[in-house]
């Protein structure tokens, strides 16, 4: 565990294992590491909107929740980029095939079942 974590700070663990790949491929690499900063970056700024300036909800502390919910989303999504920035390179270098990941389909359920939860929080408030 430790080791993959000195990789994110450390790119010479990475670039000292294996050959150099195609630059192109590791600028890919990046470009889709930056995309998912951007997404981490989307939750928590959609967390704090919500906990600024979302006025409190009927339902007690709901607007917390989602503050809460989409500020962990942010960091998580932020820590699981550079994870996988690390590994793709790793694999790259040594010329194996990419690590799979479920996290993109983790992180569309989990958006998925909020906004179900929020479709539900809606309707409990309309009907009141």
């Amino acid at each position: 565990m430790w080791g993959a974590i000195r990789q994110w700070f450390d790119s010479r663990e990475v670039r000292e294992v294996g050959t150099t790949p195609d630059y192109r491929f590791s600028l890919a690499n990046e470009r889709t590491f930056l995309a998912w900063i951007r997404t981490g970056l989307a939750f928590v700024a959609g967390g704090l909107g919500i906990a600024q300036f979302l006025p409190p909800l009927p339902i007690a502390h709901l607007r917390e929740v989602i503050a809460i919910a989409l500020l962990l989303l942010g960091g998580g999504v932020a820590i699981r980029a550079v994870d996988r920035w690390a590994r793709n390179e790793r694999a790259m270098r040594l010329g194996r095939d990419l690590p799979p990941s479920r996290f993109p389909a983790l992180l569309a359920v989990l958006i998925g079942l909020g906004s179900l939860l929020l479709v539900a929080a809606v309707l409990v408030q309309a009907i009141e």
